[in-house]
């Protein structure tokens, strides 16, 4: 396979995943935390890195917004609930064992 169509492939899977978590608003950021160890903000961190490389400004906030398909801000307001203690104790656990 070729570079290109490579990058092509990569970058479709990405906007599948980003679409995915857009659409899946019942899975919260401290789930996907735990299970897997990356959540959107994460993703919104990779991404604004990844503009940063290449010589593009791209602030946080508008990252997010990229990779949340919204405002954080009402993300956050429409889909975010309060964790629970077993997420943030599980949260906990997984980041003191790294």
């Amino acid at each position: 396979m070729d570079e290109n169509t490579q990058i092509e492939l990569e970058a479709a899977a990405f906007r599948h995943l980003i679409g995915f978590l857009q659409e899946k608003t019942d899975v919260q950021n401290i789930d996907l935390m735990n299970l897997a160890g990356f959540c959107r903000n994460c993703l919104s961190k990779w991404y604004m890195a990844a503009a940063e490389e290449r010589g593009i400004t791209l602030d946080y906030e508008d990252a997010r917004e990229i990779i949340y398909g919204m405002p954080y801000s009402e993300w956050k307001e429409k889909y975010q609930k309060e964790a629970s203690q077993v997420q943030l104790d599980t949260f906990a656990e997984n980041k003191n064992s790294q």
